[in-house]
């Protein structure tokens, strides 16, 4: 019987906010703090098991770390996704605010926090349990699945 898969958990340095919010939209618990030094960075990734992704060639030399030389975001992702074999979660979007988790929340009501646009093109919502965002796929949801797409990570 084969064990199951760890899905990976990051810690993103000050320089990758960017790639944070859009691993989180991917399904993936990324902590983003651009006030971490790189010891605090350091520590928290090894005591949460997380992997360090970094610009910094000396935080890089910290086990688990990956060091991202490319400075534009579809590159970043792409070396990410490549390293560590991901794919967009459905089931797993995260808060791309905070990090934290989405929850259902019934159209009832969210009507008191979306427009009423988003309230009658969409079915589905959910809340952030952290900071109490509410999200729905709106019309940008397709241009974020495009990107996904194109790198190859759905």
């Amino acid at each position: 019987m084969t064990e199951p898969v760890a899905i990976p958990k990051f810690v993103a340095d000050h320089m990758l906010g960017s790639l944070a919010r859009w691993l989180r939209m991917m399904g993936y618990d990324t902590v983003y703090d651009k006030d971490l030094d790189d010891g605090e960075i350091a520590k928290l990734a090894r005591g949460e098991s997380r992997f360090i992704l970094t610009r910094d060639k000396e935080l890089a030399k910290e086990p688990g770390a990956l060091l991202l030389e490319h400075e534009d975001l579809d590159s970043q992702l792409k070396a990410v996704g490549t390293k560590f074999g991901l794919r967009y979660n459905d089931n797993q979007i995260r808060c791309s605010a905070c990090n934290g988790e989405l929850q259902d929340l019934p159209k009832d009501q969210a009507k008191e926090s979306v427009p009423e646009g988003a309230l009658n093109n969409n079915d589905r919502f959910w809340k952030c349990s952290k900071c109490g965002k509410v999200y729905w796929k709106g019309t940008h949801w397709r241009g974020i699945m495009e990107r996904f797409q194109r790198l190859s990570l759905v």
